[in-house]
């Protein structure tokens, strides 16, 4: 007994000691014959993320019982002051495999996602040695990072797309006299004629317009329904949707206005049932191509039946889920147009009374909407033009200030130095753009509320504005555009089949053509790509980033005097393309090559 006693201190001391033995015994013999591999072997950009798989082989005969072996990921950039950790990839029990070929060796693979920012390439992705104890407050030791991947390739945001500025919304004199219509188009869900009160319709604009008091003459209200079965099988949907707008119309005048009333407001209805004339009115609005469009007509003029048979055969057409989605919810409409009357000012005059009006000196009354909104033309000031605006928004609610006062936004935007002011006055301009489109929904103002989001970097919110616009339907160079943005914003999103399908339903422009490109390119399509960049370049000759871009593909199919053809182009064109291939993984290749050197000169 008093040698087991004597014993009992040794065998703590080596249980002790066991760890600290183990763990870099562990490090050194998993770290002999491991293997990383990174699929794909370059790391690129796919949509907003960086996407890569890792798979990592290490002898089995490093295994230990309560203790695991694993490699720990991260990514340094920003001249190595920035690291994010990126994940794991470990050898614990249920995280690897035997090797098929050498059952000496233990195979775990796993998936990651880096989140892309442009300041994150350059950098590398590195993976540090670690072994740990499999018990809470377990022992860790770390072996020596090593790097596993240099840079990320950038080629899917190659995207073209315009960057032009949202012009203000005119406010002419002419307007300040006399007053004006009013037109506040509503949406109705299928079959239904009750009044929504969410997306697409003006119900807070309507509420503003009459609390405003302005010196209503005439109302007239007009309504139609849709072909869809739900919308046709009652015949009295659009009269019931006019009623509907008249009766809450004059529930408004009655709770909320002084100077006018319902018995001296003149009312002027109309309903529009099985209207075909509409609905073609909408297709030739619309995104679809002249074929279609003429197969549609066809349809209405000479198919024999009833509407409701009519309507059916449009279900056989390929095309036919453009119209279920953008045509069919704008026919079921209801339109408010609003005739008032106003008093005439001096500019003089208005621009000292919104002075008083934004510093609280004065009722807001003072000033009608549109001499209050037209007061901040008078001034150079875009802080002055954003207080004029959001007392506007205040005092009055209409989308026209919201527009305006998204664009001061906006300006005052590209004028900050600090990213992070710059992004948040993007985003309220963002915001005021959406708010006026809701309150006049129409294509324009939803694609200028995309376009902010768009450049905001709220792409999701984006891409709804976008898809909303086109549902509204509109003249075709509005949608053209709509949908050519849309298409740049969908490659950005790592969507490149729905893009395709955008730059389908608009022109064949330079913008549409360079991202067509573009998704041949990402699609391991070169010649096809080839094909097109060339295209561009009869639509756009002498651009750099055409000749950037075959000289990509000319890369990647290992010609390097093709290659070195185009990209001495780009650079002669544009000088600062050469400072971009010389840090672009795309030509990693051919860094000492000749033809790329002489290039870049």
């Amino acid at each position: 007994m008093p040698n087991l006693l004597r014993l009992f201190p040794l065998v703590l001391l080596v249980s002790a000691l066991l760890p600290s033995c183990t763990l870099p015994r562990m490090l050194k013999v998993a770290g002999e014959g491991q293997q990383v591999a990174i699929r794909p072997a370059v790391l690129e950009t796919n949509g907003e993320n960086v996407l890569f798989e890792v798979q990592a082989r290490v002898p089995a005969r490093h295994l230990r019982k309560g203790y695991a072996y694993g490699l720990r990921l991260s990514y340094r950039y920003d001249n190595n002051l920035r690291e994010d950790t990126v994940g794991r990839v470990g050898f614990a029990s249920g995280e690897y495999v035997y090797d098929e070929e050498r059952k000496d060796l233990l195979v775990a693979t796993r998936q990651f996602n880096i989140p892309f920012v442009p300041r994150k390439n350059p950098g590398q992705l590195l993976a540090t040695p670690e072994a740990q104890q499999l018990k809470p407050n377990g022992k860790r030791k770390t072996g020596k990072p090593f790097v596993v991947a240099r840079g990320i390739v950038t080629t899917s945001r190659l995207v073209v797309r315009p960057d032009s500025l949202i012009p203000y919304l005119p406010e002419p004199p002419a307007n300040l006299a006399g007053g004006g219509t009013r037109v506040l188009p509503f949406f109705f869900d299928t079959g239904e004629s009750k009044i929504r009160n969410y997306l697409g319709t003006n119900v807070a604009a309507l509420e503003e317009f009459i609390e405003a008091n302005q010196k209503t003459e005439l109302v007239m209200v007009v309504a139609a329904n849709s072909p869809e079965p739900l919308e046709t099988k009652n015949p009295r949907l659009a009269e019931q949707r006019t009623q509907a707008l008249v009766k809450y119309f004059k529930n408004r005048i009655d709770v909320n206005s002084y100077l006018n009333s319902v018995s001296a407001v003149r009312f002027e209805t109309k309903a529009y049932r099985n209207r075909w004339d509409l609905f073609m009115q909408k297709v030739q609005e619309s995104a679809l191509q002249p074929a279609q469009v003429d197969s549609i007509i066809t349809i209405l003029n000479e198919a024999k039946g009833t509407f409701a048979e009519r309507e059916e055969q449009l279900h056989r057409l390929s095309y036919f889920d453009y119209l279920e989605q953008y045509i069919y919810p704008v026919m079921r409409f209801g339109t408010v147009a609003v005739q008032y009357s106003a008093p005439q000012r001096y500019e003089s005059e208005i621009y000292l009374l919104s002075k008083k009006i934004v510093d609280k000196q004065m009722e807001a009354d003072a000033l009608t909407p549109e001499e209050l909104r037209y007061s901040a033309t008078l001034t150079p000031l875009l802080a002055e033009k954003q207080r004029i605006y959001e007392t506007a928004i205040a005092t009055t609610g209409r989308w026209e200030a919201y527009h305006n006062l998204g664009v001061v936004l906006a300006a005052r935007a590209d004028k900050e130095v600090s990213l992070r002011v710059k992004k948040a006055y993007q985003r309220r301009a963002a915001t005021n753009f959406i708010l006026a489109a809701h309150r006049n929904p129409t294509a324009l103002t939803f694609y200028r509320a995309a376009t902010a989001y768009h450049r905001a970097g709220d792409k999701l919110e984006a891409l709804q504005s976008y898809d909303y616009a086109i549902k509204l339907g509109g003249p075709r160079p509005i949608l053209n555009q709509v949908f050519a943005d849309k298409a740049a914003l969908e490659i950005e999103i790592g969507q490149p089949e729905d893009a395709l399908r955008s730059i389908s339903f608009s022109d064949k422009s330079y913008q549409n053509t360079m991202n067509r490109a573009l998704v041949y390119l990402l699609k391991d399509n070169p010649a096809g790509a080839a094909t097109i960049y060339q295209e561009a370049l009869q639509i756009k000759p002498n651009d750099p980033l055409a000749y950037y871009c075959l000289a990509i593909i000319a890369a990647r199919q290992q010609d390097a005097a093709t290659m070195g053809l185009h990209l001495r182009r780009a650079v002669q064109l544009d000088r600062s393309f050469a400072q971009r291939a010389v840090e672009d993984l795309e030509f990693r290749e051919f860094a000492g090559n000749r033809a790329f050197v002489e290039a870049l000169k």
